[in-house]
């Protein structure tokens, strides 16, 4: 079985353009991403796939791979879905999806991520979580909250505060969802086929889909945050925990 990595990577952005190419540490992130990528233990191939010869140019510069995808892909998961197509990955084999905007990410959360689908056969599709460490993370609507079942399965995802604490006694973790996904590539595909979803257009959430047509989706909570690059200033902080780390 192979298990593949694929970093979906955009140029035009109207928050920040240019992203993956910008520099952190003297890097551009879309590298940062993808050595950490490579680290991973049960990784057998690394890709980013992208829609901008810049990219592509960029990736192949440093010795990475990347591959040109349609411009008309309408998610990152369609584009990720065509890189799996293209890679030639058979139905069985398992698609990790790590956003090209998460320079920190561990290569354990990948092995992470994967791990579930050594012991549970008919599983199509897990994620990653964090408890919420930092304060503004829990109300803020870019940090992505869930909650799960008692056997680890997604009941819900979304922008607000979950669970709400009533009563104002906070003795409870709040879990961050993180941008990272595996799938089967015969659950991609039919993933990708699906129609958009009600609550998924209210929340602009692509995984609440998944829940909303009947899927389970494993959640896998880890002790690695994975902080995300949205706008320029939040360099300043990656770049901040990067010395910190040092």
């Amino acid at each position: 079985m192979k298990i593949a990595v694929v970093i979906p990577s955009r140029y035009a952005s109207t928050r920040f353009q240019g992203k993956p190419l910008a520099l952190i540490c003297e890097k551009p992130m879309i590298q940062m991403v993808y050595e950490r990528a490579v680290q991973a233990e049960k990784i057998t191939e690394v890709v980013v796939a992208t829609d901008d010869q810049r990219i592509v140019d960029a990736v192949t510069a440093f010795g990475g791979r990347a591959m040109m995808t349609s411009e008309s892909n309408r998610s990152g998961t369609d584009r990720v879905a065509e890189a799996a197509e293209k890679i030639g990955l058979e139905p069985d084999d398992i698609v990790v999806n790590i956003q090209g905007d998460q320079p920190l990410i561990k290569p354990e959360c990948i092995d992470e991520v994967v791990a579930p689908f050594f012991t549970e056969p008919d599983l199509g599709m897990s994620t990653l979580a964090f408890a919420i460490i930092e304060e503004d993370e829990f109300t803020n609507p870019k940090d992505v909250k869930v909650t799960f079942d008692n056997n680890g399965y997604a009941l819900y995802f979304s922008r607000s505060p979950i669970p709400f604490d009533r009563d104002g006694d906070s003795s409870f973790d709040m879990y961050k969802h993180l941008g990272v996904y595996a799938y089967t590539r015969r659950f991609l595909e039919m993933f990708r086929s699906l129609p958009q979803g009600k609550l998924e257009k209210i929340e602009k959430l692509e995984q609440l889909r998944a829940l909303e047509y009947g899927h389970r989706i494993k959640v896998v909570v880890t002790r690695h945050d994975s902080p995300e690059v949205d706008l320029p200033e939040d360099i300043i902080r990656i770049e901040s925990r990067i010395q910190l780390i040092r």
